[in-house]
């Protein structure tokens, strides 16, 4: 989830910097409700917003990592998981400790909910839910490894097959789940499945479509809003649920039109942003540390509702603040006035603070490293 990182300045691609970074923030915005990325309601963001981080990745995805495949396996499980599962210790303890103050959620600490039930949920402590896509991110970057080295042994590992293939997967998990036969230790190999695709889409896109995707700004956009107004006509809603595999209300074909509608509409408002971000350290340093506000936005957002509780118990304001709702309830947005501009502020806070967490989290790497 951190792209090019480490990357020489030539071969940096600030394109997908900046649409890792839109997508982050999209992510932030709809876990706040806040639509101001929707373009309208035209572009909902859980119509495409997961799917397009696993795009970014298999973007990324290098055949050349398949001539060592256990290097690949430690390098991605040292990037993903190694810093999942301290984090979630973190939060872990963070919610043990709210529990013994009057807060009502997260699981106790133990062997299922530090190692298993991240596999399972994600969502074990609650105050880092979002971080659930890291271990299924994890898992589906493995998956498709293995899949490809057995395909070259076969001579089948041509990309419109795969693609072809792992939509098929796909599609199935989604009439499953329509079917309510995606549920329990099904979730997992569900969402896998149904995610897997649009790690393909990333793949297909840069060796066959890339070098093709040369269209004027003017009929692109006009074909993609002209098919998204159909679909939002048409269509019985357009958001679903990539954690839980429900809310698929327009069949199994849908979801991965809007995937892709999604996905070519902010690839190309990315293009058309990179000479004018290009030198933008702010979008850069986002577009770099996407993992970090996945994984730390959530309790961002609760840093904002315990300033607000504060102001409403110790002083006459925010009379309305609901405090066990605020103590029981992860997805409780308290609005100063009943004002939607007001979840400005937790989008703000949910970029931002987690940011600077890991800024300051450089800062000590640095100095560690200059002491050595």
């Amino acid at each position: 989830m951190t792209y090019c990182k480490n990357a020489p300045e030539k071969e940096y691609n600030m394109t997908f910097c900046i649409l890792s970074g839109l997508a982050m923030i999209m992510i932030v915005a709809g876990h706040a409700g806040c639509d101001v990325l929707s373009v309208g309601g035209l572009f909902p963001y859980y119509s495409f917003h997961v799917p397009l981080f696993v795009f970014i990745s298999g973007y990324f995805y290098d055949e050349k990592e398949e001539e060592t495949p256990s290097a690949y396996l430690c390098k991605k499980a040292k990037r993903l998981l190694l810093p999942y599962f301290v984090w979630n210790l973190v939060y872990g303890i963070a919610a043990g400790i709210l529990r013994g103050n009057g807060f009502a959620m997260g699981e106790p600490v133990g062997l299922r909910t530090l190692f298993l039930e991240p596999f399972i949920s994600g969502y074990q402590f609650i105050y880092h839910y979002a971080a659930w896509f890291v271990p299924v991110l994890f898992l589906i970057e493995i998956m498709n490894l293995f899949m490809r080295l057995i395909l070259r042994k076969l001579h089948l590992c041509h990309e419109w097959l795969i693609l072809a293939g792992t939509l098929a997967a796909g599609m199935t998990v989604v009439c499953f789940a329509i079917q309510g036969r995606v549920w329990g230790l099904y979730k997992m190999p569900g969402r896998i499945l149904f995610l897997y695709p649009c790690f393909q889409m990333g793949q297909f896109y840069r060796r066959k479509l890339e070098v093709h995707d040369k269209s004027g700004n003017l009929p692109y956009f006009a074909m993609l809003f002209a098919v998204q107004i159909l679909l939002t006509l048409c269509c019985n809603g357009l958001a679903y649920s990539s954690v839980w595999c429900t809310g698929f209300a327009n069949g199994p074909v849908i979801p991965y039109v809007t995937a892709v509608t999604g996905i070519a509409f902010w690839l190309r408002i990315a293009k058309i942003l990179t000479p004018v971000l290009a030198q933008s350290r702010v979008m850069r340093y986002l577009g770099k540390n996407t993992y970090a506000v996945m994984m730390h936005h959530v309790m961002a957002f609760m840093l904002v509702k315990m300033v607000l509780a504060l102001f409403a118990a110790h002083t006459p304001w925010l009379a309305d603040f609901d405090i066990d709702a605020y103590r029981s309830n992860i997805d409780y947005y308290y609005l100063v006035k009943g004002a939607e501009q007001f979840r400005l502020v937790y989008l703000a806070a949910g970029a931002a603070l987690p940011l600077l967490l890991q800024r300051g989290l450089d800062g000590v790497r640095r100095k560690l490293r200059a002491g050595r």
